[in-house]
């Protein structure tokens, strides 16, 4: 799938072809021989005389045509009228009826009754913690850091970016 800015971006490029390609038409068009009449140059000493203008191309001969035979008329096709049988008709098929027997008693299941005894009482015994010591303080140092130098803006490598070129 072509998305609409890709889509875009190839339009602007298939423009920006053709304005290049009718500059080239025109620049040509104006530097054939037809459009700059040919002055003959001076003579200049020390200079090699230009050589005489590339001869013109012959005319390619005219294509012959070509007459092609009109096409054959296809005949019609008929097809014949064909009847079909009547089909045979189909028995009715009778499904005999069937009693089916009761379904025996289930007998019925007697869940004798338990009882539990008490649970026991838990005794968790208290247990005390000695005191923490105390954590002497550390004096630790205050750090001034110098102030951070300022960096230009310019020519600051990014990381994933092409170098600047080179001069």
């Amino acid at each position: 799938a072509v998305s609409t800015g890709s889509f875009l971006a190839i339009a602007m490029a298939l423009a920006l072809l053709s304005a290049h390609m009718t500059h080239a038409g025109r620049l040509l068009a104006d530097t054939t021989e037809a459009a700059a009449p040919t002055a003959t140059p001076a003579a200049v000493p020390g200079i090699p005389a230009l050589k005489p203008p590339v001869p013109t191309m012959p005319t390619m001969p005219p294509v012959p045509t070509l007459t092609v035979p009109p096409m054959p008329a296809v005949p019609a096709i008929t097809v014949p009228q064909v009847t079909l049988p009547p089909m045979p008709a189909v028995p009715a098929v009778t499904v005999p009826k069937v009693t089916l027997p009761p379904m025996p008693a289930v007998p019925a299941v007697t869940v004798p009754k338990v009882t539990l005894p008490p649970m026991p009482a838990v005794v968790v015994p208290k247990v005390t913690m000695p005191p923490m010591p105390a954590i002497p303080s550390i004096s630790i140092p205050k750090v001034v850091l110098p102030p951070m130098p300022a960096f230009p803006t310019g020519n600051v490598p990014m990381p994933f970016l092409a170098p600047p070129p080179l001069a």
